[in-house]
Protein backbone atom coordinates (compact mmCIF):
# COMPACT_ATOMS: atom_id res chain seq x y z
CA UNK A 1 0.00 0.00 0.00
CA UNK A 2 1.43 3.34 -0.99
CA UNK A 3 0.13 6.87 -0.98
CA UNK A 4 3.34 8.36 -2.31
CA UNK A 5 2.95 7.23 -5.88
CA UNK A 6 3.11 10.87 -6.99
CA UNK A 7 4.87 11.31 -10.28
CA UNK A 8 7.23 14.12 -11.17
CA UNK A 9 5.71 17.04 -12.99
CA UNK A 10 5.68 16.61 -16.75
CA UNK A 11 5.55 19.29 -19.40
CA UNK A 12 1.98 20.29 -20.19
CA UNK A 13 0.57 19.66 -16.70
CA UNK A 14 0.89 21.12 -13.21
CA UNK A 15 0.35 19.60 -9.80
CA UNK A 16 -2.72 21.79 -9.46
CA UNK A 17 -4.59 20.72 -12.58
CA UNK A 18 -3.48 17.10 -12.96
CA UNK A 19 -6.22 14.63 -12.02
CA UNK A 20 -5.32 12.17 -9.27
CA UNK A 21 -5.83 8.45 -9.93
CA UNK A 22 -5.97 5.73 -7.27
CA UNK A 23 -5.46 2.20 -8.64
CA UNK A 24 -7.13 -0.65 -6.71
CA UNK A 25 -6.14 -4.13 -7.89
CA UNK A 26 -4.80 -7.16 -6.02
CA UNK A 27 -2.26 -7.98 -8.75
CA UNK A 28 0.98 -5.95 -8.31
CA UNK A 29 1.96 -6.40 -11.96
CA UNK A 30 -1.38 -5.01 -13.11
CA UNK A 31 -0.98 -2.00 -10.81
CA UNK A 32 2.52 -1.49 -12.14
CA UNK A 33 1.28 -1.55 -15.73
CA UNK A 34 -1.48 0.98 -15.04
CA UNK A 35 0.97 3.20 -13.16
CA UNK A 36 3.30 3.15 -16.18
CA UNK A 37 0.37 4.00 -18.48
CA UNK A 38 -0.67 6.96 -16.32
CA UNK A 39 2.95 8.09 -16.27
CA UNK A 40 2.91 8.60 -20.04
CA UNK A 41 0.44 11.50 -19.95
CA UNK A 42 0.88 15.02 -18.50
CA UNK A 43 -2.63 15.59 -17.18
CA UNK A 44 -2.90 12.59 -14.83
CA UNK A 45 -0.95 11.55 -11.73
CA UNK A 46 -0.91 8.32 -9.76
CA UNK A 47 -1.77 9.25 -6.17
CA UNK A 48 -1.78 5.77 -4.67
CA UNK A 49 -2.16 2.02 -5.06
CA UNK A 50 -4.10 -0.55 -3.03
CA UNK A 51 -4.57 -4.30 -3.22
CA UNK A 52 -7.60 -4.72 -0.96
CA UNK A 53 -10.70 -2.95 0.27
CA UNK A 54 -9.11 -2.28 3.66
CA UNK A 55 -6.06 -0.66 2.07
CA UNK A 56 -8.28 1.41 -0.21
CA UNK A 57 -10.33 2.89 2.61
CA UNK A 58 -7.19 3.56 4.66
CA UNK A 59 -5.66 5.50 1.74
CA UNK A 60 -8.57 7.71 0.83
CA UNK A 61 -7.87 10.78 2.98
CA UNK A 62 -4.17 10.85 2.16
CA UNK A 63 -4.47 9.99 -1.54
CA UNK A 64 -7.37 12.38 -2.27
CA UNK A 65 -8.17 10.79 -5.66
CA UNK A 66 -10.34 12.33 -8.33
CA UNK A 67 -10.92 8.89 -9.81
CA UNK A 68 -10.58 5.32 -8.51
CA UNK A 69 -9.72 2.60 -11.02
CA UNK A 70 -11.32 -0.38 -9.28
CA UNK A 71 -10.95 -4.10 -9.91
CA UNK A 72 -13.92 -6.29 -8.93
CA UNK A 73 -11.89 -9.22 -7.61
CA UNK A 74 -9.93 -8.23 -4.51
CA UNK A 75 -8.26 -10.19 -1.72
CA UNK A 76 -10.73 -10.66 1.13
CA UNK A 77 -13.26 -8.26 -0.36
CA UNK A 78 -16.04 -8.15 -2.92
CA UNK A 79 -15.43 -5.29 -5.34
CA UNK A 80 -19.11 -4.42 -5.69
CA UNK A 81 -19.50 -4.08 -1.93
CA UNK A 82 -16.39 -1.87 -1.80
CA UNK A 83 -17.88 0.21 -4.60
CA UNK A 84 -21.05 0.75 -2.57
CA UNK A 85 -19.02 1.73 0.48
CA UNK A 86 -16.96 4.21 -1.52
CA UNK A 87 -20.09 5.69 -3.04
CA UNK A 88 -21.60 6.20 0.41
CA UNK A 89 -18.48 7.71 1.97
CA UNK A 90 -17.13 9.64 -1.03
CA UNK A 91 -20.03 10.43 -3.40
CA UNK A 92 -18.07 13.04 -5.37
CA UNK A 93 -15.21 10.74 -6.36
CA UNK A 94 -15.51 9.10 -9.77
CA UNK A 95 -15.17 5.30 -9.96
CA UNK A 96 -14.24 3.38 -13.11
CA UNK A 97 -14.47 -0.39 -12.76
CA UNK A 98 -11.55 -2.12 -14.46
CA UNK A 99 -12.17 -5.85 -14.66
CA UNK A 100 -11.52 -9.13 -16.47
CA UNK A 101 -15.17 -10.13 -16.09
CA UNK A 102 -17.46 -10.03 -19.11
CA UNK A 103 -18.88 -6.54 -19.53
CA UNK A 104 -22.24 -7.78 -20.77
CA UNK A 105 -22.83 -9.45 -17.41
CA UNK A 106 -21.34 -6.98 -14.97
CA UNK A 107 -21.55 -3.48 -16.48
CA UNK A 108 -25.17 -2.80 -15.64
CA UNK A 109 -24.70 -4.37 -12.20
CA UNK A 110 -21.82 -2.08 -11.24
CA UNK A 111 -23.54 0.98 -12.70
CA UNK A 112 -26.51 0.27 -10.45
CA UNK A 113 -24.09 -0.05 -7.52
CA UNK A 114 -22.75 3.44 -8.20
CA UNK A 115 -19.89 3.07 -10.69
CA UNK A 116 -19.35 5.73 -13.36
CA UNK A 117 -18.08 3.32 -15.98
CA UNK A 118 -16.83 -0.14 -16.84
CA UNK A 119 -13.90 -1.25 -18.97
CA UNK A 120 -12.36 -4.68 -19.43
CA UNK A 121 -8.68 -5.32 -18.76
CA UNK A 122 -8.19 -6.78 -22.23
CA UNK A 123 -8.74 -3.34 -23.80
CA UNK A 124 -5.82 -1.34 -25.22
CA UNK A 125 -4.01 1.37 -23.27
CA UNK A 126 -5.54 3.96 -25.60
CA UNK A 127 -9.05 2.75 -24.82
CA UNK A 128 -8.35 2.65 -21.09
CA UNK A 129 -7.15 6.26 -21.16
CA UNK A 130 -10.24 7.20 -23.15
CA UNK A 131 -12.43 5.63 -20.45
CA UNK A 132 -10.56 7.40 -17.64
CA UNK A 133 -10.91 10.80 -19.29
CA UNK A 134 -14.56 10.20 -20.13
CA UNK A 135 -15.41 9.41 -16.51
CA UNK A 136 -13.34 12.33 -15.22
CA UNK A 137 -15.41 14.63 -17.45
CA UNK A 138 -18.57 13.50 -15.67
CA UNK A 139 -19.74 11.03 -18.32
CA UNK A 140 -20.65 7.35 -18.05
CA UNK A 141 -18.31 5.01 -19.90
CA UNK A 142 -19.24 1.59 -21.31
CA UNK A 143 -18.44 -0.02 -24.64
CA UNK A 144 -20.69 0.75 -27.62
CA UNK A 145 -22.27 -2.75 -27.64
CA UNK A 146 -23.17 -2.50 -23.96
CA UNK A 147 -24.48 1.06 -24.38
CA UNK A 148 -26.77 -0.18 -27.17
CA UNK A 149 -27.83 -3.09 -25.03
CA UNK A 150 -28.78 -0.78 -22.16
CA UNK A 151 -30.72 1.50 -24.49
CA UNK A 152 -32.64 -1.48 -25.90
CA UNK A 153 -33.48 -2.64 -22.38
CA UNK A 154 -34.73 0.84 -21.52
CA UNK A 155 -36.86 1.10 -24.66
CA UNK A 156 -38.23 -2.43 -24.58
CA UNK A 157 -38.75 -2.78 -20.85
CA UNK A 158 -35.83 -5.06 -20.04
CA UNK A 159 -36.58 -7.84 -22.49
CA UNK A 160 -35.01 -11.22 -21.80
CA UNK A 161 -31.46 -11.45 -23.12
CA UNK A 162 -29.40 -14.52 -23.94
CA UNK A 163 -26.32 -12.70 -22.69
CA UNK A 164 -27.73 -11.78 -19.30
CA UNK A 165 -29.95 -14.63 -18.16
CA UNK A 166 -28.50 -14.30 -14.63
CA UNK A 167 -29.40 -10.61 -14.36
CA UNK A 168 -32.25 -11.49 -11.99
CA UNK A 169 -29.82 -12.59 -9.29
CA UNK A 170 -28.72 -10.31 -6.48
CA UNK A 171 -25.00 -9.59 -6.09
CA UNK A 172 -24.64 -12.20 -3.33
CA UNK A 173 -26.65 -14.77 -5.29
CA UNK A 174 -24.40 -14.21 -8.30
CA UNK A 175 -21.37 -14.90 -6.10
CA UNK A 176 -22.86 -18.19 -4.87
CA UNK A 177 -23.92 -19.14 -8.40
CA UNK A 178 -20.42 -18.39 -9.75
CA UNK A 179 -18.75 -20.47 -7.06
CA UNK A 180 -21.11 -23.36 -7.84
CA UNK A 181 -20.16 -23.06 -11.50
CA UNK A 182 -16.49 -23.27 -10.55
CA UNK A 183 -17.03 -26.56 -8.68
CA UNK A 184 -17.19 -25.37 -5.07
CA UNK A 185 -19.39 -27.15 -2.53
CA UNK A 186 -21.86 -25.32 -0.32
CA UNK A 187 -19.49 -25.69 2.66
CA UNK A 188 -16.59 -24.24 0.67
CA UNK A 189 -18.77 -21.36 -0.50
CA UNK A 190 -19.86 -20.67 3.07
CA UNK A 191 -16.22 -20.57 4.21
CA UNK A 192 -15.13 -18.27 1.38
CA UNK A 193 -18.00 -15.83 1.82
CA UNK A 194 -18.00 -16.11 5.63
CA UNK A 195 -21.62 -17.20 5.66
CA UNK A 196 -23.44 -19.99 7.44
CA UNK A 197 -24.31 -23.16 5.52
CA UNK A 198 -27.98 -22.34 6.11
CA UNK A 199 -27.58 -18.95 4.42
CA UNK A 200 -25.84 -20.51 1.41
CA UNK A 201 -28.68 -23.05 1.17
CA UNK A 202 -31.20 -20.19 1.20
CA UNK A 203 -29.32 -18.42 -1.59
CA UNK A 204 -29.29 -21.65 -3.62
CA UNK A 205 -33.06 -21.96 -3.25
CA UNK A 206 -33.58 -18.36 -4.34
CA UNK A 207 -31.33 -18.89 -7.37
CA UNK A 208 -33.26 -22.02 -8.40
CA UNK A 209 -36.56 -20.16 -8.14
CA UNK A 210 -35.36 -17.11 -10.08
CA UNK A 211 -33.82 -19.20 -12.89
CA UNK A 212 -36.67 -21.71 -13.04
CA UNK A 213 -34.51 -24.70 -12.09
CA UNK A 214 -36.02 -27.86 -10.63
CA UNK A 215 -33.35 -29.26 -8.32
CA UNK A 216 -29.77 -29.04 -7.07
CA UNK A 217 -28.43 -31.03 -10.01
CA UNK A 218 -30.01 -28.64 -12.51
CA UNK A 219 -28.59 -25.69 -10.56
CA UNK A 220 -25.01 -26.99 -10.63
CA UNK A 221 -25.28 -27.93 -14.32
CA UNK A 222 -26.71 -24.52 -15.21
CA UNK A 223 -24.03 -22.66 -13.22
CA UNK A 224 -21.22 -24.76 -14.69
CA UNK A 225 -22.47 -24.21 -18.24
CA UNK A 226 -22.72 -20.47 -17.66
CA UNK A 227 -19.19 -20.18 -16.26
CA UNK A 228 -17.81 -22.22 -19.18
CA UNK A 229 -19.66 -20.05 -21.69
CA UNK A 230 -17.90 -16.86 -20.61
CA UNK A 231 -15.00 -15.60 -22.74
CA UNK A 232 -12.93 -14.94 -19.60
CA UNK A 233 -12.66 -17.09 -16.43
CA UNK A 234 -15.32 -16.07 -13.94
CA UNK A 235 -14.38 -16.20 -10.24
CA UNK A 236 -15.28 -13.97 -7.31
Amino acid sequence: MTANGEQKKKSGGTSRNRKRILVVDDHPLMRKGIAALIGTVPDLVLCGQAGSGEETLALMKKARPDLILLDLSLSGCNGIQLLKTLREKYPAIRVLVFSMYEEGIYAERVLRAGADGYIMKKESGTRIMEAIRCVLQGEIYVSTPVALQLVKQFLKGRQASKTIDVDRLSNRELQVYTYLGNGFSSREIADRLQLSSKTVHTHREHIKRKLGLRNASDLVHHATSWVQSQSSPVTL
